[in-house]
């Protein structure tokens, strides 16, 4: 099976956006939009990342938030039309909200309304409140657990939180014996290992809590945005480490062509991650292609 990891696409949509809009958190946005986010986010890295999907011999795609710029409903609409050309339909899609999915409070209910489909959990996975996170779904070898960690933040910080009542429920699942013999694989926002867990300004501030948990019931794959960069950590278990992996932002382009438009293709079989490869946006054909810069050692066949 193959599992594709995406995010960070900031699909940006302004239509019908007022100044007033702008009155509260949205007016740094703005300015990061019109000065340098703007330029280098593109929604057609997208559209040709959807097509390749198909390349590559994709069965799940999970995204792992900031599908949006500033949290505008018409952001979600726009980002959700071009999710909804995904020919695995939203069964087979998940997406989790990212940092500026929640750059003000409205953004979260925003989310929670325009991707309801691709957060629904399994029959039997639903928690008694109503509450999605977090969603639980199992597709053949896989058992993918998604969580949010998306709340506002005071300005100038992007730092995610998962919360007692989420760390107590991952706990439940990991140890649940349903997904004995599966694969199963953790995604969340924010980095949870790794001196980037650690930012006060931009990292999960119960990163401990959560490597406890994972210490407790093990996994056998994390997978987190927001850093845009291509990161790998792990996480201590008995007896060995999870690997931890972040992706590069899936939509950007501009000078760094190390922070060029990616996204990670994952072997699973058997209740194991056979190997892993990142493919990169090449903008002139229009198309993305194995990552040949990328270590051998984790690439698999594409």
């Amino acid at each position: 099976m193959r599992l594709a990891h995406c995010s960070d696409l900031h699909l940006l949509s302004l239509d019908g956006t007022r100044w007033l809009d702008f009155a509260n958190k949205r007016w740094i946005g703005g300015v990061n939009l019109l000065t340098n986010r703007g330029r280098h986010y593109h929604t057609e890295a997208f559209e040709d990342m959807v097509a390749d999907f198909a390349v590559a011999g994709v069965d799940h795609v999970v995204c792992t938030g900031d599908v949006t710029n500033l949290a505008f409903e018409q952001e979600f609409r726009y980002a959700k039309e071009r999710f909804d050309r995904i020919g695995l339909g939203a069964t087979n899609v998940t997406v989790l909200p990212g940092n500026h999915d929640s750059y003000v409070k409205e953004g979260q209910a925003h989310f929670a309304d325009v991707f309801a489909d691709y957060t629904t959990p399994d029959p039997g996975w639903a928690w008694a409140d109503g509450e999605p996170w977090p969603v639980v779904r199992v597709r053949g070898p896989l058992a993918l657990i998604g969580l949010t960690t998306s709340r506002k933040t005071p300005w100038f910080t992007a730092y995610g939180v998962v919360g007692d009542e989420q760390l107590a429920r991952l706990d439940q699942v990991l140890g649940d014996p349903r997904l004995a013999g599966l694969t199963r694989v953790v995604a969340i926002h924010h980095p949870p290992a790794g001196k980037r867990a650690r930012s006060k300004i931009r990292g999960l501030r119960d990163h401990e809590a959560f490597a406890a948990v994972i210490a407790r019931h093990g996994a056998e794959l994390v997978l987190h945005g927001h850093e845009h960069r291509d990161l790998r950590e792990e996480l201590p278990v008995p007896g060995g480490a999870v690997a931890v992996l972040g992706v590069p932002s899936g939509t950007y382009l501009a000078g760094d062509a190390d922070r060029t438009a990616r996204y990670r293709v994952i072997e699973l079989d058997r209740g194991r991650v056979i190997s892993h490869h990142l493919r990169v946006w090449h903008r002139d054909r229009k198309c993305f292609d194995v990552d040949a810069a990328e270590p051998a050692l984790t690439r698999a066949t594409a």
